[in-house]
């Protein structure tokens, strides 16, 4: 007899864990597809992208990688949309110089968004050895508040690198 190709074999299980992770590509690659011309689509788009892949490095199942990807999403999107280059330097100087759970705030000059920053003291990530720092962004952007909290760790040249 011939060998079975039911839910249960092997074959069948990682043919399965195969389409949803081209399924996950394939959306991040229409979501990089559409987003050409705009800042905000294209920092969603690699927002979920480098969340996708965190969430997969932590959680090793779709679920995570979903999460990541959603949450890289609203972070990307903020980042990429809103924040220019002074308000992305103004976070940086938090990550680099902000006194722990003592909020740092700023009004953009340009386009009048006001950010709040709230760092938490840095920490030794325990899988990537690097220094890593969180903080809670409150933004009002357009006369909406929201709110994210962040992840950011020294890349090899020292400099703060957001993490999804």
């Amino acid at each position: 007899m011939g060998r079975f190709h039911g839910p249960a074999s092997k074959g069948y299980l990682w043919y399965v864990n195969i389409m949803k992770y081209f399924n996950i590509l394939f959306v991040i690659f229409l979501l990089l597809l559409s987003s050409c011309a705009k800042k905000a689509q294209t920092g969603a788009a690699e927002g979920a992208a480098a969340g996708a892949l965190v969430g997969q490095a932590i959680g090793h199942n779709t679920e995570a990688t979903l999460a990541g990807a959603a949450a890289g999403t609203l972070l990307g999107s903020i980042v990429g949309k809103e924040m220019d280059k002074y308000d992305r330097e103004q976070l940086n100087h938090n990550y680099e110089r902000g006194i722990s759970h003592q909020r740092s705030s700023w009004i953009n000059p340009d386009i009048g968004n006001l950010y709040s920053v709230t760092p938490e003291p840095a920490y030794q990530d325990a899988t990537t050895h690097r220094q890593c720092r969180r903080a809670e962004i409150e933004a009002v952007i357009k006369n909406k508040p929201e709110k994210i909290s962040t992840t950011a760790c020294r890349d090899a040249a020292g400099h703060w690198e957001l993490q999804s």
